[in-house]
């Protein structure tokens, strides 16, 4: 019984932060990027302190409750398409053991996604608008913000994995009082 009133009080907890940065990212627009992807790490502690399903479910919490208490919609659907799953997928993709592939299938995984929300945000939110101003750049911009953001992507996955870390060593012996 502690074991689950365990899960279920840290799951709350980090859903509130996280919930709290996708609500500041309408007191913040210029962190409309930044803030999602500080409560998609956040989810690596229930990651750690529980476990990986256990962070699924507080990532579809996170993700359907952001839809409501966010005033950025497209700071919700970052997260719910990228910046809020991907550690749990990262833990996966993280046991291939060919580096090379490991590389390749992480890089897809982040232009799938990142397309898709591309097209989510310009068809759905109606900003086709945005495409046009961009005329003959429109055709090839998609691209060029792809090549600009990969080297940004990889940044961010060797960042969790410091991240990660971190947590281990040195924030979560300061949470539960032990030294080492």
């Amino acid at each position: 019984m502690e074991r689950v009133s365990y899960r279920v009080a840290l799951g709350g907890i980090v859903s509130a932060f996280c919930l709290l940065g996708m609500f500041l990212t309408g007191v913040f627009p210029v962190l409309y990027l930044v803030l999602p992807m500080i409560s998609g790490v956040l989810l690596i502690i229930i990651v750690e302190e529980v476990s990986v399903p256990w962070a699924w479910v507080t990532y579809v919490t996170v993700s359907l409750l952001s839809l409501f208490v966010t005033y950025d919609k497209e700071a919700a659907l970052i997260f719910i398409m990228f910046f809020g799953c991907y550690p749990m997928i990262r833990l996966a993709l993280n046991n291939i053991p060919n580096k090379v592939l490991r590389l390749v299938i992480k890089l897809l995984f982040f232009n799938v996604c990142m397309i898709a929300y591309f097209r989510l945000t310009v068809y759905v939110f109606g900003m086709q608008g945005l495409l046009e101003a961009f005329e003959d750049f429109g055709k090839y911009g998609a691209m060029i913000v792809l090549c600009v953001l990969n080297p940004f992507f990889l940044m961010y996955d060797s960042s969790l994995t410091g991240m990660c870390l971190a947590y281990r060593k040195i924030l979560k012996p300061r949470i539960m009082g032990k030294t080492q």
